[in-house]
């Protein structure tokens, strides 16, 4: 075999994802009508006009030096930007050596996980949660620890408080999470972090409690997402403009470590340690600069709202259980019948696509991606009708 057993391994667990791919670029070449594709969360909204005006500018900078190396954390001024922005929202005193610019919100997770983590620690995660985090935490050694969220898909701190042992090192959450569009309640980060505080009276250092937050400015009937910072100290936070600008593929984002951490500045230097040894050296200079002028705007959220009050309104009148999604751009519905990979497999020959509940922990269960087209949506309203018929 060329490739190493454990790469081959995670191919394998993965099939699924491969075959939804393949399947989505088969049927988009057949000539037999339209793809109805809510697979992935790719925005497909144009970022802010103020993001725009901030690139041209940056990119007619004529000034030398532009496109450098810089500092592996990134720019002073961008991570003062930031930190002033963070200092804004959460209510604390945020700093630039606080802050580490990274490679999206998946180059912040690696990069903090390599920073705290041994060979052989426990990194407990909520299920269901986001498919990658069972291989950026084995990326770097360490166990994966399920613990179940509740029927709604709150955070449990019962079950996450089961599963802490002496080799628990970090806690990741995923707040809006994906699949399931649910925003976790502050009332319920508290409890967790003052479990978390109880169980480091016996530890010669503390538990991290890691926030994956790429989806912290995308959420509805609320105000402002609940925070991992008020909850606890020994807190970090990775996030990205991927969407709250509509940018994924510019791939910017940071890490951020509270004020309140143990040891913050050791933690500080450790991740910019990792940030260049995994690979990733800086976050990109261009972006960085454009980021540090569009702190405070955001796309367009009524435009997500729409679709999501239209697709949950639609799928429950069709019969679909629906959880109520309060963030991110995810619906979680169960499939019809219990299957969810034979229930995908259904939409795909009604040239629907949607992931299954099992590539995210939770069989029965599938996502839909609604950072979509109108046209795609109602498109493929009938279809959902006719599948939840079958």
């Amino acid at each position: 075999m060329p490739i190493s057993k454990k790469v081959s391994t995670y191919l394998e667990s993965a099939s699924w994802i491969r075959k939804l791919f393949e399947a989505g670029n088969k049927m988009r070449q057949d000539g037999q009508g339209p793809v109805y594709d809510f697979s992935i969360g790719n925005p497909d909204l144009d970022p802010p006009p103020k993001f725009k005006e901030a690139l041209k500018e940056v990119a007619l900078d004529q000034r030398p030096g532009q496109h450098k190396y810089m500092a592996n954390v990134g720019y002073l001024e961008t991570r003062q930007a930031v930190a002033t922005s963070l200092s804004k929202d959460f209510h604390l005193p945020f700093v630039p050596e606080q802050i580490i610019m990274t490679v999206g919100a998946g180059g912040a997770m690696n990069t903090a996980l390599k920073a705290l983590i041994d060979p052989g620690d426990e990194v407990i995660i909520v299920v269901p949660y986001f498919v990658e985090y069972k291989f950026y935490i084995e990326n770097h050694g360490g166990v994966p620890v399920m613990a179940a969220a509740t029927p709604g898909f709150d955070l449990d701190p019962d079950a996450i408080e089961r599963k802490i042992t002496e080799n628990t090192r970090v806690v990741l959450i995923n707040n809006p999470n994906n699949p399931t569009g649910v925003v976790y309640p502050q009332e319920t980060i508290d409890q967790l972090g003052a479990r978390l505080e109880l169980h480091n009276k016996h530890r010669d250092r503390p538990i991290f409690l890691i926030d994956d937050a790429p989806y912290r400015k995308l959420v509805y009937d609320m105000d402002t997402c609940p925070s991992v910072f008020h909850a606890y100290p020994h807190a970090l936070m990775g996030t990205s403009h991927s969407k709250d600008l509509g940018i994924p593929g510019e791939r910017i984002g940071f890490l951020a470590i509270s004020p309140q951490c143990v040891d913050w500045q050791r933690v500080a230097a450790a991740a910019a340690f990792t940030n260049r040894t995994l690979g990733f050296v800086n976050a990109p200079a261009l972006m960085q600069r454009v980021v540090a002028k569009v702190q405070e705007e955001l796309i367009d959220l009524e435009w997500y709202r729409r679709k999501r009050d239209r697709l949950v309104a639609a799928l429950s009148r069709m019969g679909y259980n629906v959880p109520h999604p309060k963030g991110a751009f995810y619906i979680f519905p169960k499939a019809p019948g219990g299957d969810d990979i034979a229930f995908i497999e259904a939409l795909q020959r009604m040239r629907v696509l949607a992931v299954p509940g099992t590539g995210f922990g939770m069989p029965g269960y599938f996502r839909i991606s609604y950072c979509v087209n109108d046209d795609i949506i109602e498109g493929a309203l009938p279809v959902f009708e006719k599948a939840r018929k079958m």
